[in-house]
C-alpha cells in the first residue's frame, strides 16, 4: 500500500463526482459521515475532485425538498432549484475559503495546473440537470460565471430540456428547450456531462458540432450491469470528441459489489475508447453503495492495487486521474 501512495502523491489523481454538497457536511472537517470532505481526499492524494450539485435529484415530486429539510439547509435556499443550485456554489465557495489555500475551485486549465504545481486539491463544480436553471437560458452563462463548469441537460427524472435514462420515462429526446441550453452551453464553454441522458437525448447531444462531452459517472452496458449504463456506440462517440467516462463505483450498475466488477467496466471502455478515454467517476455520497471493502475516497488506492496487477502503471496513471486531467485542462477554459 504504502508504494501504491506513493504513485498517489505523485499522479493527478482525479474523480469525476461526487454529491457531497447535498449533505450540508463541513467539508473542511474530517467526518465519519458519508465518503468524501477535504481531508480525506488530500489524505489518498486527490488532486481533482468534481463537486457536483442537486436540486431536484429524486424521480417523485417533493423527494428533494423533504430531503434537504431534513438535512438542515436554510429556508432560503430550499426555495427553489435555482436558490438550491446558487447556496451549494456558496458553501464550496466557503469551504475553499476556509481551507487555507489547500483546495481551490478550478475555472480554468491554467489555475488546475497552478493549483497542482501549489499542491492544491482542484474543485470542479457541475450540475445534475437543467431544471436548475428554471427554464432561463440565460442562467447558463451566469453559471459558468460562477465557476460551474459542466451540467447535465437531465437527472433522475424527465425534465423541461429533455429525457432521462431512468425506467419508465419515456425515452425522449431533446426539448426545444435543450437544444437552446445545450447551445448556449456550447457558446460559454461549459461541458456536457452525458451520465443521466435518455437514448434520444444522448443522441441529440452527440449530434451538436461542437459540444464538449464527457460522461462524469457510468457504467459501461457492455460489460454488464444496470438500466443507464452507455453503449459501445455512445462511448466510442464521446472518444471522438476527446472526451472522457468516469467508471462508476456503484454495484447497481456494475452488476457485481467486487473491486474486480469496477475493473471490468474500466478495461471493456479501455477496449472501446483506448487508453485516453477512461476515468474514474466514483459517485461518491449519491445515495449508492459501494464495492466490498471501500468505505470512502481513502479506500481508492485497493482499486489501483487491483489495476496495477493487471496494467502497466503509466495505463493506470491514465485511468486513475491523467485523462480527467487532459480533458478538463482543455475544456475548463484560458
Amino acid at each position: 500500500m504504502q508504494d501504491v501512495m506513493e504513485l498517489h502523491r505523485r499522479w493527478c489523481v482525479a474523480d469525476g463526482h461526487a454529491d457531497s454538497l447535498m449533505w450540508n457536511r463541513d467539508l473542511c472537517e474530517r467526518s465519519s459521515e458519508g465518503h468524501v470532505d477535504f481531508p480525506r481526499l488530500r489524505e489518498v492524494g486527490m488532486k481533482l475532485q468534481c463537486f457536483t450539485i442537486v436540486t431536484r435529484g429524486f424521480p417523485f415530486i417533493g423527494g428533494f425538498e423533504t430531503f434537504a429539510l431534513m438535512r438542515g439547509w436554510p429556508r432560503a435556499a430550499r426555495a427553489s432549484e435555482w436558490s438550491r443550485a446558487l447556496w451549494q456554489i456558496e458553501r464550496l465557495e466557503e469551504f475553499c475559503r476556509r481551507s487555507e489555500g489547500q483546495v481551490g475551485i478550478a475555472t480554468s486549465g491554467r489555475a488546475l495546473e497552478e493549483n497542482l504545481a501549489r499542491g492544491r486539491l482542484s474543485a470542479v463544480l457541475g450540475i445534475e440537470g437543467a431544471h436548475a436553471i428554471e427554464g432561463r437560458v440565460e442562467r447558463v452563462a451566469e453559471l459558468h460565471q460562477r465557476g460551474v463548469r459542466f451540467m447535465g441537460l437531465t437527472h433522475l427524472s424527465n425534465n423541461e430540456a429533455g429525457g432521462s435514462s431512468f425506467p419508465l420515462m419515456g425515452n425522449r429526446p431533446l426539448s426545444p428547450l435543450g437544444h437552446a441550453v445545450l447551445e448556449e452551453m456550447a457558446r460559454v464553454g461549459m461541458g456536457v456531462d452525458l451520465a443521466h441522458a435518455s437514448e434520444r437525448t444522448l443522441t441529440d447531444i452527440l449530434a451538436h458540432p461542437t459540444a464538449r462531452v464527457f460522461s462524469s459517472h457510468t457504467g459501461v452496458r457492455g460489460a454488464g450491469g444496470g438500466w443507464r449504463n452507455l453503449s459501445d456506440e455512445v462511448l466510442r462517440g464521446i472518444a471522438r470528441r476527446g472526451g472522457v467516462v468516469g467508471i462508476i463505483l456503484a454495484p447497481v450498475y456494475l452488476g457485481g459489489d467486487a473491486l474486480d466488477d469496477v475493473v471490468r467496466h474500466i478495461e471493456h471502455a479501455l477496449d472501446v475508447m483506448g487508453e485516453e478515454g477512461v476515468g474514474i467517476g466514483s459517485d461518491y455520497d449519491g445515495m449508492v453503495a459501494l464495492p466490498k471493502g471501500i468505505q470512502d475516497v481513502t479506500d481508492l488506492p485497493k482499486l489501483t492495487q487491483v489495476l496495477l496487477r493487471r496494467h502497466p502503471e503509466a495505463l493506470v496513471e491514465r485511468v486513475l486521474g491523467g485523462n480527467f486531467r487532459r480533458f478538463f485542462r482543455e475544456t475548463l477554459g484560458g
